[in-house]
């Protein structure tokens, strides 16, 4: 069974860092596209991060310049490490592997959620 194990959720001031780590187990990590989601109270979930298979990220512009994924196919593990957190950044995180297979079938997998909390 597969099992995405995320790590590193808390509570920061504003200004403050966090990194999330979510170690997967069971599946060919290195081929999978990795994301960090995140769902605020009242909203709906939202793409913060993802990183192919080769490497290439994108972001959500909230988060361009404060925010960092990377991976480590050694580990199978991807981490997020958020920089200069604000309130608005307080939700919660899961972490997300895809793959999309060339007939078109897609894997896709869920961690659980880990609580980001930014206030003073």
């Amino acid at each position: 069974q597969v099992q995405l194990v995320v790590s590193g959720g808390g509570s920061v001031q504003p200004g403050g860092s966090l990194r999330l780590s979510c170690a997967a187990s069971r599946i060919n990590f290195s081929i999978y596209t990795m994301g960090w989601y995140r769902q605020a109270p009242g909203k709906q979930r939202e793409l913060v991060a993802a990183i192919t298979s080769g490497s290439n990220t994108n972001y959500t512009d909230s988060v361009k310049g404060r925010f960092t994924i990377s991976r480590d196919n050694a580990k199978n593990t991807v981490y997020l490490q958020m920089n200069r957190l604000g309130p608005e950044d307080t939700a919660v995180y899961y972490c997300n592997a895809n793959f999309v297979g060339v007939l078109g079938h897609m894997w896709n997998y869920w961690g659980q959620g880990t609580q980001v909390t930014v206030s003073s």
